[in-house]
């Protein structure tokens, strides 16, 4: 897992503006991040992406895996040649997508199975380690570990479930990941509860 230096460029209070180095260039924050789901920002021209100075293009992993397929992109040099935009991009884990994916997808503890129903039905089987397997190979600068996203509102003891989930999940994706040009974040979970949220960040660290 690669590792990187953080930059605090400014404070206030609690609150930071930080920047750090990735393969395709520095990225600051705050920032707008344009989405591009399918490695396509609707409306805009990639020229147009290097134009507004664009700190970071999103892709999904769940619609890439369905559509174009991982293989394809992978022998495009990576989603960056394949959408020929030589700039900062993240991937998400798919696991939102999943989870709107209802009664089509079981999860368990050791990862999900689902119906992709929004494209051809086909049965597939996501792992943390599938995951990790699945983005280093799309090749996006910054990863997402794979996490459980629950329904709002939820009791708060399916919510610690979930958040625990995640946070097992989490190592395992730490485990898998060995591209040293990508770094992997984790996600913060816990919904609204304060204490689930402050032990996410805890366990993340």
């Amino acid at each position: 897992m690669a590792l990187f230096d953080v930059t605090v460029d400014a404070r206030d209070g609690n609150a930071r503006a930080i920047s750090f180095d990735t393969a395709h260039g520095t990225v600051h924050t705050p920032m707008f991040m344009p989405v591009g789901t399918h490695a396509t920002v609707k409306g805009v021209t990639v020229d147009q992406l290097h134009d507004m100075k664009s700190q970071v293009v999103l892709a999904n992993t769940y619609h890439l895996y369905m559509r174009p397929g991982v293989d394809i992109i992978e022998r495009a040099g990576g989603v960056q040649k394949f959408m020929n935009y030589n700039g900062p991009m993240l991937t998400d884990s798919g696991g939102f997508q999943l989870f709107s994916l209802d009664h089509m997808m079981k999860t368990d503890a050791d990862g999900v199975s689902f119906h992709a129903r929004d494209y051809d039905g086909s049965k597939h089987r996501w792992t943390p380690e599938s995951n990790m397997d699945i983005q280093q190979r799309i090749g996006a600068d910054i990863v997402m570990q794979l996490d459980q996203c629950i329904g709002y509102p939820a009791e708060k003891e399916a919510v610690a479930a979930s958040t625990k989930l995640s946070w097992e999940w989490a190592e395992r994706c730490c485990a898998a990941h060995t591209r040293e040009d990508q770094a992997l974040f984790g996600i913060v979970q816990g919904g609204m509860h304060l204490d689930l949220r402050l032990e996410s960040v805890r366990r993340l660290m």
